[in-house]
């Protein structure tokens, strides 16, 4: 069996508009300059599946399905393709993002890899209740997802996350510091490109707010509904909502607008492509992200993407002023920072910047600036590159 070098994982899609995309795009390319050809698989669109398509210079994807009437038989529907996939083929390193994909790599490391790194975002014994409510309740299936995280993060000789909040709740879990590597997400600033705003004083315009992400219930959005209400009692003030969502996510936010008397002020967007989403961010006053104070964000932590995008741009960022924030910058200096959870709170951040423009343009300003010096999807792929080597994969020879 000839050993091949990387393989990159993931029970995403990919290409999508979605910020775990974004990533897997940028690790991918990072990986493919430092050490050469790349295996990239993840979840295909349709019921086909699509091997070895090079969809960015040397790296080269296959998509397998992953079919059934809910999660779990999606997801075993995958790892069987998976397993079928990875059959008589052995990776120098194997590169995974959840125990969706993870579980079985873990299980039989040395059969597939000779070092596995663990890409923690997020985690589904946290995060899956979110979206399907019944789990919290569902003990034994809890009790699952634990165990094999706890095997996944055994086995891996690497652990890549985004945040310090995430790094400390991995180490509250018995992972040594020493395996863990916080690498924060980036900003392609070729795409989100800076534009200062040009006040006009005469202008009666509506306020014009931005939120942009998945409409998942740990990101706040209905607190954004609820100062866009809040507002309209005093000001004219519109909410334009971009993102990811189920019907009954999106009905529930219109629902939320109609008993506010601002559904004519509410515009829900699908999702749509980074240089269309710059356009509407360059027309916005102020960006939202009201995350929410509960375990997803407080305990397991998370890199708000939106928040990197959005102080790219020359637009304002209000945010929710919890610890994953507070690593992202200061408040007064390169954002402001809200009581989490508070409506007022951000209504009252938003007529702040309303009513003193040179703020708003000061922490714009800063904001760009920050993420030039610190947050780049190129310092990210440097980090990931540096943490590969010290693991002692080496890099490719170029000619």
């Amino acid at each position: 069996m000839n050993q091949q070098k990387l393989a990159y994982i993931s029970f995403d899609t990919l290409p999508a508009p979605k910020g775990a995309a974004i990533h897997i795009a940028a690790f991918s390319r990072a990986l493919v300059d430092a050490f050469g050809s790349i295996n990239l698989l993840t979840v295909s669109p349709t019921t086909e599946c699509l091997d070895g398509k090079e969809i960015y210079p040397q790296v080269i994807q296959t998509t397998l399905p992953a079919l059934g009437e809910n999660l779990i038989q999606r997801i075993l529907y995958f790892r069987y393709g998976l397993w079928l996939w990875l059959k008589d083929k052995q990776f120098e390193a194997v590169h995974i993002r959840s125990i969706y994909e993870g579980f079985i790599i873990a299980l039989n490391k040395p059969q597939y890899c000779d070092k596995l790194i663990f890409e923690v975002n997020g985690l589904p014994s946290i995060e899956l209740k979110y979206r399907y409510p019944a789990v919290a309740d569902d003990k034994e299936l809890l009790h699952k997802l634990r165990s094999q995280e706890k095997i996944c993060l055994s086995a891996a000789d690497l652990i890549v996350t985004p945040s310090s909040v995430t790094s400390q709740y991995l180490q509250s879990r018995g992972v040594p510091a020493n395996k863990i590597k916080v690498i924060p997400n980036g900003v392609d600033l070729d795409v989100f490109t800076y534009q200062p705003k040009i006040v006009n004083h005469n202008s009666v315009a509506d306020i014009q707010m931005l939120y942009f992400g998945t409409l998942s219930p740990w990101q706040g959005v209905n607190l954004a509904i609820e100062a866009l209400g809040l507002l309209n009692r005093d000001i004219p003030a519109c909410l334009t909502v971009i993102g990811q969502a189920r019907p009954d996510q999106i009905k529930s936010l219109k629902q939320q607008a109609l008993k506010l008397g601002v559904t004519d002020k509410l515009n829900i967007l699908e999702p749509i492509s980074q240089p269309e989403l710059v356009q509407y961010i360059h027309t916005a006053d102020v960006i939202l992200a009201p995350l929410t104070p509960n375990d997803r964000n407080l305990i397991q932590g998370c890199c708000p993407l939106k928040i990197l995008e959005g102080m790219a741009t020359g637009t304002p960022v209000i945010a929710s002023d919890l610890p994953v924030v507070r690593e992202l910058g200061e408040n007064g200096v390169h954002f402001l920072l809200v009581k989490p959870g508070s409506a007022k709170a951000i209504k009252d951040a938003v007529l702040q910047l309303q009513n003193d423009q040179e703020l708003a343009n000061q922490l714009a300003e800063n904001a760009r600036k920050r993420i030039a010096e610190y947050y780049t999807w190129n310092y990210a792929g440097e980090a990931l590159i540096a943490a590969y080597t010290e693991l002692g994969i080496k890099r490719s020879i170029k000619i």
